[in-house]
This record gives C-alpha cells, sequence and structure tokens, in this order.
C-alpha cells in the first residue's frame, strides 16, 4: 500500500504519490546556520530521514532538496558584531550542521541549496511579483509582497486573518503576531551592511523569498511535498505560498508536513531554564548518537515528544538489546530445520512494521512490531526452538528495519572520537569563558566520579566536601541538579 500521511494544508491523511513520471520531489527547510542545531531541530531532521529513508525502501525515486539559509537578521548582526563576512561567520555552522548530520545517520539530499547561491533566481522572482502587482517598493527601497493581493492566505496555518491591516509591513524575517502584514521580499541596504548589487538595487533578500526560489528552482513551480518544523508553519510557509503561488498561478506544494517540535523534562526548552541541548552537548555527556536518533523516533512526528534523560537512557538500551540480538543470530548454533510459527510470527513483524508507517509514518508502531519479534524470537532461542531456517527471514526483516531506523550498525564510538576532538570544539571553546575550557575537557566518566563521591560525602555528613566539590564543578562550567531522581548535571 502506498504511504499516507497527514496533509497540513488539507487537514487530512491522504496519499503521498509522485506527479507521473516524475521523482517524488522533496522541499525540506534546512537549518539557519547562525549556531548550533539543538534537539529540537533533529528532530524534525531525523524525521524526514525517516520519511526518505522509507521512500526508498519502497522503491519510490526521489528528487530530494534542502535549504542552507546562509544570510538573514540573525546572521547579519552576528556576523558584523563578530567583524567578520556571511562566509566566514556561517562557515563553521555549516560544517557542524553536516557533522551531526553524518553523527545521526541522516542521508543527504539530492540537493543541498545555499541562499547565497540562489540570489539571481530571488531576484527574477520578486521582479515578476511587481510585474503582477503582488509586489511593490517601499520608500526605504525595500521590496514588500501585497498579502491583500492573495486571497488565499492563511490557508495552510488556518489562522484568521479577517482583522489584518492593509498596506502596514513588517521587516523582520520572524514575527509572532497572528495579524498578517506585508512582508519583505527585499531588504534595501543599509550604510556599511553587507549586500549584493542587483537589478532591484543594493541589499539582500528577505527570509521568505530565499525558500521559494530555491524550491522552484530545483523541482519546479508546483511540487510534491513541503516539510519541516511545526514553527514554520506561519509565517514562513505561509508567506512562501503566497508568493510562489502569485508568481505562478500553479499550486506550490499539494502535500504539507510537518515536526512537532520537542519538550525537554516537561518544559519548552530554552537557554534561559538550562534545557537547551545541541547534539554536541548530549554527546560530550557521553550520550551514544544512536541512542539519541532512537529516542527522538520514538512518538509519531505528529505528537509531542518529552526528551528526558531517563527516556535517553532507555533509548540507550533498547539499541543495544537490538544488536546483541543480531550478534546472537550471526553466531548461529540453533538446530536444522524451521519452527513455523515463529516463521509466520516473523512474516507478522513484517508486514506490521511496513503498515505502520504506511499509515502517516507511525514509528511508534513500527518499532514495537520489531521488539515483539525480538522478544518472541528471543523466547524461542532460550528454548533451544529457533532453527536454522528462521534466521534468514528475521535478519531480512530486521534489515528493511535499519533501513529506515539506521541505528543498528555500530558508528557511535567514532562519533564520540569526533565530538571529543578538541579541534572541533575550538569555535565553541574560544566562544566560552576561559573557566569553562577546562569542563569541557572533563569527560562525562570523570565528572560521575565527582559526584558518587559528592554523594558519600553528604551521606558521611561531610558537608564541607561536598560543596567544595560542587564549587569546583561550578567553577568549571558543570552545573549539578539535585533532584529526587538523583543528581543531574549538565555544561554551561
Amino acid at each position: 500500500m502506498p504511504l499516507h500521511l497527514y496533509n497540513t494544508l488539507s487537514g487530512q491523511i491522504e496519499e503521498l504519490t509522485p506527479r507521473t513520471g516524475r521523482p517524488l520531489g522533496i522541499y525540506a527547510c534546512g537549518p539557519t546556520v547562525y549556531d548550533y542545531g539543538h534537539i529540537g531541530n533533529f528532530r524534525t531532521f531525523v524525521h524526514v530521514d525517516i520519511l526518505r529513508r522509507f521512500l526508498k525502501l519502497q522503491g519510490t525515486p526521489l528528487r530530494h532538496v534542502m535549504n542552507i539559509t546562509d544570510v538573514d537578521d540573525k546572521i547579519m548582526t552576528r556576523a558584523a558584531a563578530a567583524g567578520q563576512s556571511i562566509d566566514e561567520y556561517t562557515a563553521k555552522y555549516k560544517t557542524a550542521f553536516l557533522e551531526d548530520l553524518s553523527a545521526l545517520g541522516i542521508e543527504l539530499p539530492e540537493f543541498l541549496a545555499r541562499a547565497t547561491e540562489h540570489i539571481p533566481q530571488m531576484v527574477g522572482l520578486i521582479e515578476k511579483l511587481v510585474e503582477r502587482g503582488c509586489a511593490y517598493r517601499g520608500e526605504n527601497g525595500s521590496y514588500y509582497f501585497r498579502i491583500a493581493s492573495f486571497p488565499g492566505y492563511g490557508k495552510l496555518s488556518k489562522k484568521d486573518l479577517g482583522g489584518m491591516e492593509d498596506g502596514a509591513r513588517v521587516d523582520v524575517d520572524e514575527y509572532d503576531k497572528d495579524s498578517a502584514r506585508d512582508f519583505a521580499l527585499w531588504k534595501a541596504a543599509k550604510p556599511g551592511e553587507f549586500h549584493w548589487e542587483t537589478s532591484l538595487g543594493a541589499g539582500r533578500p528577505g527570509w521568505h523569498i530565499e525558500c521559494s526560489a530555491m524550491a522552484t528552482e530545483y523541482l519546479g513551480e508546483d511540487f510534491d511535498l513541503h516539510t519541516g518544523g511545526e514553527d514554520l508553519m506561519f509565517p514562513h510557509h505561509e508567506n512562501e505560498i503566497a508568493q510562489s503561488e502569485s508568481a505562478s498561478g500553479k499550486t506550490f506544494a499539494r502535500h504539507w508536513m510537518h515536526i512537532r517540535f520537542l519538550l525537554v523534562e516537561g518544559k519548552k526548552m530554552s537557554k534561559s531554564l538550562g534545557n537547551f541541548y545541541t547534539l554536541r552537548d548530549l554527546l560530550l555527556r557521553g550520550y551514544k548518537s544512536s541512542a539519541i536518533r532512537f529516542l527522538l523516533t520514538s512518538v509519531p512526528y505528529r505528537n509531542q515528544l518529552n526528551f528526558t534523560f531517563d527516556g535517553l537512557t532507555e533509548s540507550t538500551n533498547a539499541v543495544e538489546r537490538l544488536r546483541s540480538f543480531v550478534e546472537r543470530l550471526h553466531k548461529g548454533g540453533f538446530p536444522a530445520g524451521r519452527n513455523i510459527s515463529l516463521f509466520e510470527a516473523t512474516e507478522r513483524a513484517g508486514r506490521n512494521f511496513t503498515a505502520a508507517l504506511e499509515d502517516d509514518l507511525n514509528t511508534a508502531e513500527a518499532r514495537a512490531a520489531i521488539f515483539e519479534l525480538v522478544r518472541l524470537a528471543n523466547s524461542h532461542a532460550d528454548r533451544h526452538e529457533l532453527q536454522t531456517e528462521n534466521v534468514p527471514p528475521i535478519l531480512d526483516v530486521l534489515a528493511r528495519f535499519d533501513a529506515v531506523f539506521a541505528v543498528l550498525e555500530d558508528r557511535d564510538d567514532g562519533v564520540t572520537r569526533l565530538a571529543l576532538d578538541w579541534a572541533a570544539m575550538e569555535n565553541r571553546l574560544n566562544e566560552a569563558a576561559p573557566e569553562l575550557v577546562a569542563g569541557y575537557a572533563l569527560s562525562a566518566e570523570a565528572i560521575d566520579r565527582l559526584i558518587e563521591e559528592r554523594n558519600a560525602a553528604r551521606k558521611a555528613r561531610d558537608f564541607a566536601r561536598a560543596d567544595a566539590i560542587r564549587k569546583d564543578l561550578a567553577e568549571k562550567g558543570i552545573v549539578l541538579e539535585d533532584s529526587p531522581g538523583g543528581v543531574r548535571w549538565r555544561r554551561k
């Protein structure tokens, strides 16, 4: 059965199929490279990877495009503060993003499109919108999209925009208000600001026009699927639809897939709450990239995931259980013949795995089908009832599972070495206070040993020693958090 996926645009689960004679066209909103990606970002990228891998497993040809936004308000501001060009500032974060994708086993798309390499396409699209009366030049030399010219504005996010103030403009790339305003397509350069010289004048593109231009460049004016995090639905994706369909007169993307962000320990992720984690933060705490990937897939993409460290430990154990089972199968030593009931259970597990993913990428049910097979097969093996002819079908189901979830191959040691490599961390350390460098040099095992020593000191009522350990760790950027479940720690 073909994949059925929830379509944000229609509000229904619909069959996802490519247009006749063409590969399935997917545009995935990628990172804005002003900083390192956090685990909320990577939940989106992992689920798009699950989608991509499952479509490939089904034999669907793909034309998958991901953008890298390497110019926007945040980048301009931070590059200027650092005294660097845009290319200089974003280079380390582009490299880090690709390293993080590799660490999480995320496949690269067919096309990675950098915004700064597609300025002519953006200018051409804006000029077409001006010709059609959908865009205009403001008194400051910037160009804006006239929202009133597009009656369908709001059809994706389902926002009530009846109180929209006609002619009001917004110049920032992102805004949180429900009321829509004419948004910037091209921002005229301010004195001393980095810019491109174009037929529109000196300036740079607005954020929203970048994705429209790059999607059209690689996928055409109408394509199959657009993906991204739920936070991008409004205004970014709404604006993409308005400007793209105004320029082409065609449906921009037929299907829209939005992945929900996650909570961390039951709270919205925030630097101020101290629960903001990049992938590298977690690797430096000793967690495995495979466990992080597996945890991010534990809840279907349209449901809220509560990311906890207990959950990360459970995910680590689950991956080890799967790997141990595969190793057991390869070691052999099973009696000859075929166990019919186990053979039928294996076929059933394969069908259930596929059916779960075909039903709106239900990763939780797909995983459950595999773990039930592992439980049953281990039980048969313990009773010497798993036979030689049962092994190939089980390995085949596991191979199909791993073609999508990508956790069975043990690449964790190499990934951890990358994360701990001093050169890979140099940029972050240079940005940190000097006293934090010693904290990054401390291994997770060393920190755990100090915590155990502190716990023992508290138990012995040697509070002076316990306080000294806490203070020493704090000076090295290691924050301890006492809770009913024990002591947790994080790096500043």
